[in-house]
């Protein structure tokens, strides 16, 4: 028996809530993610106090998206050839040592705006490196019976992160310019702490071939194109990420152009978490309830009939309420998803099949306010907001006519220490000696 079918074995009757590791794991990313969140909302407050330039603001938020989408495919390779634990401990140390010196500096008052561009990228580089090995390591830290579970409670943590880290991080901001940095600095260095006492059997040793970073990241091109499953929702979630990342966009031009305080503003947008932790606390139960084809069509369809819903709203309660429903219906779809990707692929890809999935949408997320700026410089805002509305329903009415969608699998086959499934072709598994996890 592998060590991680013993993993497994040891853990299907014992539920999340007394699994140590992922206990471990999962209130290690909650500190993380609150410190994170923190920063991202005092960097441009910072930047905007010391120069008073909003370019130069988003120059340092940029920053932290173009390092993710530069670092992403290489970070996906080094998470399937490296020590996962080690990368998950080394970045929450990094970035640990990146506020830290932020602090020193903002009380020594010598804080560049490059220097503060090179923190935001770091920052980047630590987030793409880190995602794809946590994704990798999370089927050993859990059984694939509960895999969906931990999917869905990790989504709830991220809202849970990102509410309580962008509401504190105005006030800390507000204590002191460096408070939240501090603040951050700290809550990685907590995480770290907590990932140092994980406990996972090692992987499997295989012999070590000569590596060529390329070529390994051109077998994770490869190994998620040649996957219907995962290619065709990869595809629908690109198109339909350009068109809701554009209407959020969108909504608050016209809001502001109507004249609303930024403030309602905020807590409208904050309506997004709060949808997205309630529905990433049912999505665990829906994806029992639901077929996985119901639960993905129903996204669809729903975003398609609430974005047509927004074009004809006045009220900016009434978009927040939009908002929070919003952001209610995909965690069931994501929980469903992301689960089948995960036991579908081996072990030795499962990094690079994160990062690749990662950088596709992460372009989509990164273009769709692009869209969004040009559509309501063009457009008046109920126009444009139809346009987003007409681009999410066709692919709605593409994801509901794809008989693969129709026919995406409830339930992975078990097979050894890895799941596959009967249409899982061969791969080339060649990425060499491991060290534990």
């Amino acid at each position: 028996m592998s060590p991680g079918q013993s993993t497994v074995s040891q853990s299907l009757h014992v539920p999340l809530s007394h699994n140590r590791n992922y206990r471990l794991l999962w209130i290690s990313q909650v500190l993380s993610g609150f410190g994170l969140s923190a920063t991202v909302l005092a960097f441009p407050l910072l930047v905007l106090a010391l120069t008073g330039s909003a370019a130069a603001s988003g120059l340092v938020l940029g920053a932290i998206t173009t390092a993710q989408l530069i670092a992403g495919l290489p970070a996906g390779a080094l998470a399937d050839r490296w020590d996962r634990k080690t990368i998950m401990l080394t970045c929450e140390a990094i970035q640990m040592v990146a506020a830290a010196t932020l602090v020193a500096a903002l009380w020594w008052n010598m804080v560049p705006i490059p220097y503060l561009i090179a923190v935001g990228a770091v920052m980047g580089i630590c987030g793409a490196l880190f995602r794809p090995a946590e994704d990798a390591y999370l089927p050993r830290v859990v059984p694939p019976e509960q895999l969906s579970t931990a999917i869905a409670l990790n989504a709830a943590r991220g809202s849970v992160a990102q509410l309580s880290g962008t509401t504190a991080g105005g006030f800390l901001f507000a204590a002191g310019r460096f408070v939240p940095f501090l603040a951050d600095a700290v809550a990685h260095g907590a995480a770290c702490v907590l990932l140092l006492f994980l406990r996972v059997p090692a992987r499997e040793a295989r012999p070590a071939p000569n590596r060529h970073l390329g070529r390994e990241i051109l077998t994770g091109l490869r190994w998620v194109w040649a996957h219907q499953h995962i290619r065709v929702t990869a595809l629908c979630a690109v198109v339909l990420n350009l068109f809701i990342s554009a209407f959020f966009l969108i909504v608050i031009v016209v809001l502001k152009t109507r004249g609303m305080p930024s403030g309602q503003i905020g807590i409208i947008a904050a309506m997004l978490g709060v949808g997205g932790l309630l529905g990433a606390v049912a999505a665990s139960r829906l994806t029992r309830v639901l077929s996985p084809y119901a639960s993905i069509i129903t996204v669809f369809w729903g975003l398609s009939a609430l974005t047509l819903a927004a074009a004809f709203v006045d009220s900016g309660w009434l978009f927040g309420a939009l908002f929070a429903a919003m952001a209610l219906l995909p965690p069931t779809a994501n929980t469903t998803i992301v689960t089948r990707q995960l036991l579908l692929t081996p072990d030795d890809l499962r990094g690079r099949q994160s990062s690749v999935l990662g950088i596709v949408t992460g372009v989509a997320g990164a273009l769709g306010p692009v869209l969004g700026g040009l559509l309501a410089s063009a457009l008046p805002g109920n126009h444009a907001v139809l346009v987003c509305a007409v681009g999410v329903a066709a692919v709605a009415v593409v994801a509901t006519l794809s008989p693969t969608l129709r026919n995406f699998p409830r339930q992975p086959v078990v097979t050894g220490s890895i799941t596959e499934t009967s249409s899982a072709p061969m791969t080339d598994q060649h990425d060499g000696v491991r060290k534990g996890d």
